[in-house]
């Protein structure tokens, strides 16, 4: 009888041991099938939008850093050849202070983040005919100090400058032409690209602007992107007046910040856009209002959102006689610009190179910046 008890309990012991395994591997398979759905959804909608802009979005990409060595920093020679080149002034180490620290206060648990370059999505409007005479000079000064954030938005593909970009030049499939039609179709893309990343700013800048990107950083960390921020320069003097379209002949006024001068957005007000400019909508209230790109930045932040323009004065644009900028306060400045009025060039006055090798003064500047490149006089 013993006997026979001890071996009813044999059976009943490996009757439940067999239930425990079948359900252990009942569990691990749907946990397996779950991550396994959870990850293709994500892989469908990032490659469903890279397919979109003709161009992998910046979440997916390989990004090269600037300081692969704290002790080394990447530069360009004439020919556009990499290589580096070590630090060893106080310049290079300020620059690496601003973008890499907030301020002398404590971060408390109950205090947001501060503002860093990473947290910074830089992008350049350009186009396929600019891309040899404006970019380069782009290419060897400001960008080498935000390579990883910088974004170049055009209408063509151009394999030299991808490799030169470090694969961040974006083929918008807009048209190349100047009109506002092609205009707003490449600042939708800059706009939608933004939202897609985790970035907590939307920087907007032109291909004939040089950005300060220390005292960009330092700017934005005066201000959180928890909060509404719509921050540029008008290039008028009183809002702009156009008519109300919906409710003729009645008029609205508004400000905006002209993109020749550069301006941001914070990630709050971004999202609060988003309803009514993601997904090609920027482009059909552009066409809606019949003016570009930056006034219809304008046109929804300040008359659709109710939201105003907080005027950076540091921001300038070609509009401005870049000469009156005393050499002494440059650094304190964030974007500067150039143009030509006939045979008379707007840049900046300041000793450097001479104008064959510089017309821009953009080489010029940088080395008053930052007279540790390579490339700069001895």
């Amino acid at each position: 009888m013993s006997y026979q008890v001890s071996k009813m309990r044999l059976t009943l012991r490996r009757i439940l041991q067999a239930l425990f395994l079948a359900l252990l591997f009942s569990f691990s398979t749907l946990a397996m099938l779950r991550t396994f759905a959870a990850t293709s959804s994500r892989s469908a909608t990032m490659m469903e939008h890279a397919s979109a802009i003709k161009e992998e979005p910046p979440w997916i990409k390989t990004f090269v850093g600037f300081w692969p060595d704290r002790s080394l920093r990447s530069v360009f020679d004439e020919e556009g050849k990499e290589f580096t080149a070590p630090v060893v002034d106080d310049n290079a180490i300020e620059f690496e202070r601003a973008i890499s620290t907030t301020t002398s206060t404590t971060t408390t648990a109950t205090s947001k983040p501060q503002t860093s370059l990473d947290d910074i999505f830089i992008s350049v409007k350009t186009t396929k005919n600019f891309h040899a005479t404006r970019l380069d000079v782009i290419i060897k000064t400001w960008f080498t100090l935000a390579r990883e954030q910088t974004w170049f938005f055009t209408d063509s593909d151009d394999e030299e400058y991808s490799e030169k970009t470090h694969n961040h030049l974006i083929n918008t499939g807009c048209s190349a032409s100047h009109n506002r039609m092609a205009l707003c179709c490449k600042m939708a893309v800059e706009f939608d690209t933004f939202l897609e990343s985790d970035k907590r700013w939307f920087c907007h800048f032109d291909d004939d602007n040089y950005v300060n990107v220390p005292q960009l950083v330092r700017m934005l960390q005066k201000h959180d992107w928890t909060d509404d921020w719509y921050l540029g320069k008008p290039s008028i003097k009183a809002p702009l007046e156009i008519l109300d379209r919906e409710h003729m002949p009645q008029k609205i006024s508004f400000w905006f910040a002209t993109g020749g001068a550069g301006f941001c957005l914070s990630r709050s007000l971004g999202l609060k856009m988003k309803p009514l400019a993601s997904g090609g909508k920027f482009i059909s209230i552009g066409d809606k209002i019949r003016l570009p790109d930056d006034v219809t930045m304008g046109y929804i932040v300040e008359h659709l959102l109710s939201k105003q323009l907080t005027v950076v004065e540091e921001f300038h644009s070609h509009l401005e006689p870049m000469k009156f900028l005393k050499q002494s306060h440059l650094a304190e400045q964030i974007t500067f610009s150039y143009s030509h009025y006939g045979p008379e060039m707007n840049v900046l006055s300041l000793n450097g190179f001479n104008n064959q090798i510089d017309p821009y003064r953009f080489l010029s500047l940088h080395c008053n910046l930052y007279p540790n490149f390579s490339f700069c006089p001895r």
